[in-house]
């Protein structure tokens, strides 16, 4: 019998996407024959698994989980390469599970994610079952797993952005308008310390510009663009942001109003940042009508 490297495995793996083990049976059943093990996957997982891995996965959804005492919960963001796929009830049912599963855990990275156990395999294989079963790539792309100071609270808009929440005091109506507040105005950060020193230096920049573009005297350069930066702050910064449902109240004076405090926050929007493919199916039409 031919010898199976980790290299063979790893190959065929990136061939078809099937799990490791798989990939590993699958050569030791075709005697190291590379071609013929993939054969053998295709037909254990179907034709659709083969290729999906190297295709963008730029839609899917948010899951959260939170324990019912509050204290512990994940939100994680799982991609697909179309929005048809991520109403799919088994793929969310498998970001649902996922999430249960990850704030379980002491896991740290994706790497570690796809290790953990579910349904009585790894996440991985689950993963890459489910990609065989659809047809589409499916990622698990990032999560957070909080344990609260105070409570954890969340809230999900059309399964696109999640929010999970660490309210300490106050109570759930209170929690739930947070949550909302947070997708509906997309705050950055908590305050002006989680903001990178590099978005503020690009404000006061652009600032600056601005001003010297409109004849700005050099001695009010920095007035001006300490202004700016404050203003930015003011806009991205969750306690100085106004609330969406009392433009009299800054989320600082609602909180304090209530003697609560937000100890962390995290949203997600499903594809933020993920470069998408665009196809002009009308030129394509034109091409195929001229052969």
């Amino acid at each position: 019998m031919a010898e199976i490297t980790a290299g063979m495995v790893k190959e065929l793996r990136e061939r078809t996407d099937a799990p490791m083990m798989d990939c590993k049976k699958a050569l030791s059943e075709a005697d190291g024959d590379m071609t013929r093990a993939e054969e053998i996957l295709r037909v254990r997982f179907g034709n659709k698994a083969s290729k999906a891995a190297g295709r963008v996965a730029a839609e899917g959804t948010v899951g959260i989980y939170i324990s019912a005492d509050g204290k512990t919960g994940a939100l994680v963001e799982v991609n697909s390469e179309t929005d048809f796929c991520a109403k799919n009830e088994d793929f969310l049912s498998f970001v649902n599970e996922l999430a249960g599963v990850i704030a379980a855990s002491n896991a740290t990275d994706v790497e570690a994610v796809s290790a953990l156990a579910m349904r009585g395999a790894t996440v991985e294989e689950t993963r890459a079952q489910l990609v065989g079963k659809i047809g589409e790539n499916i990622t698990i792309r990032r999560f957070v797993r909080p344990t609260a100071q105070g409570k954890l609270a969340s809230y999900v808009h059309g399964s696109k952005i999640g929010v999970i929440l660490d309210l300490v005091g106050g109570d759930d109506a209170l929690a739930k308008d947070l949550a909302m507040h947070i997708a509906a105005a997309k705050p950055k950060s908590l305050d002006a310390s989680g903001i990178d020193a590099s978005l503020i230096e690009a404000e006061r920049r652009v600032a600056i510009e601005k001003a010297k573009e409109a004849g700005k005297p050099e001695a009010m350069l920095e007035k001006i663009a300490d202004g700016t930066v404050q203003k930015f702050l003011k806009e991205v910064t969750l306690l100085s942001q106004i609330f969406v449902k009392d433009d009299k109240m800054s989320i600082e004076q609602l909180l304090k109003s209530k003697g609560a405090s937000v100890a962390s926050f995290t949203m997600y929007t499903v594809g933020e940042g993920i470069e998408k493919a665009v196809v002009d199916y009308a030129a394509e039409v034109a091409a195929a009508a001229k052969v």
